[in-house]
């Protein structure tokens, strides 16, 4: 019996020695990694040694400032027109690798804004600033904008346009002949770069258009009605560069009326009418927060009767169950699961995008 209370005892003294070095390796594991957090910056800043040319340490400095400041800030911003206003204390902020929707009706006062951010007209008042300070050339620079109202060389031909238009940005012409025949190359266009620009479809001078507004790398991309007038495919085509420019990091302020690209694209949308904003959020949030009080649910057997479900819809093999004003989602799915129900789809119901437009317009 002394000889096992003796082993009991020592497997316990191993095993609390055991406990105390795990622990105390875990802990300084902790401390080490606090320790590289905190020093990132410092190391990061290090990392520029002091031989660095000077090119490259101001490229450095500049990256590592864009990556805290918005890319767009405007606000208060007013503009009138001949004693009428058609664009009355707007203000919106975009950030980095961020698609932005601006969407209204017409005549709601988005080309106007979108004027204003060019700098092709000035605001009554309010203060525009983009990449951190006011707009001045070398800023414009950084800024790709594809106007609503469509404007190429009829006579020139496609890889000239490319490169001439890219120039006007301070782009090579080497650089820009390269990156230009790349674009053509995406957009299975290059065997038309010797062609003039009148002797292409409408489709494919868009797509021209719009090659052009990227030729020159910008870090601000500005669509206003990308879209129109293109068949599916084109228009899948210069949604997936859009995405594919969103993955670089780039801006994007896209303006349409097509709701349905707005929602699969956007991250944030503003909805201006009448001059005012009336819609501003991140789009997962405006869904929720314009969602119906009912849910979709799919499943095997039969639901029966569940509480807080004041009536309910049949969509084929979906049911719609619709919710009294005090019950959640979440409560309907947990009595569905404590009954044992085998649940293929559970689904809040949330309205359109083009559904939630309508209804702030016609409010």
């Amino acid at each position: 019996m002394d000889t096992t209370l003796l082993i009991i005892l020592v497997v316990a003294i191993v095993v609390i020695i055991t406990l105390r070095l795990m622990l105390r390796s875990f802990r300084q594991r902790q401390d080490r990694l606090k320790d590289i957090s905190e020093e990132a910056p410092s190391l990061k800043k290090a990392a520029i040694a002091d031989d660095t040319p000077l090119e490259t340490k101001a490229q450095f400095e500049k990256e590592a400032q864009s990556e805290k400041e918005p890319q767009v800030e405007i606000s208060h911003v007013y503009k009138s027109f001949g004693g009428n206003e058609v664009v009355k204390d707007v203000s919106f902020t975009l950030g980095p690798g961020e698609v932005f929707g601006l969407v209204g009706p017409n005549g709601a006062g988005k080309t106007t804004t979108i004027r204003m951010l060019m700098d092709i007209i000035r605001p009554d008042s309010g203060e525009i600033r983009v990449f951190g300070q006011p707009l001045d050339e070398d800023t414009k620079n950084r800024i790709g904008y594809l106007p609503e109202e469509r404007g190429l060389y009829q006579k020139m031909r496609v890889s000239d346009s490319l490169v001439y238009l890219a120039s006007l940005k301070n782009v090579e012409p080497r650089v820009a002949k390269e990156r230009g025949e790349e674009l053509l190359r995406q957009v299975d266009m290059l065997p038309h770069k010797g062609k003039k620009i009148s002797e292409l479809s409408r489709g494919m001078g868009q797509i021209i258009q719009f090659l052009v507004t990227i030729a020159h790398n910008p870090d601000l991309i500005i669509l206003d009605e990308p879209f129109a007038g293109l068949d599916p495919v084109n228009r899948q085509l210069l949604k997936d560069i859009a995405i594919e420019l969103k993955r670089q990091g780039k801006t994007i302020i896209l303006s349409t009326h097509m709701m349905n690209e707005v929602e699969e694209m956007c991250d944030r949308i503003l909805m201006i009418d009448e001059g005012r904003v009336v819609l501003y959020g991140e789009l997962a949030e405006i869904k929720w927060r314009f969602r119906n009080n009912s849910v979709f649910v799919g499943c095997e057997g039969t639901i029966g009767e569940l509480e807080g479900v004041s009536g309910r819809k049949e969509h084929g093999k979906v049911v719609e169950l619709f919710l009294d004003g005090e019950t959640s989602p979440q409560k309907i799915l947990s009595q569905l699961v404590e009954r044992d129900i085998k649940v293929d789809r559970f689904e809040v119901s949330t309205p359109s995008l083009n559904e939630i437009f309508l209804q702030v317009v016609k409010r």
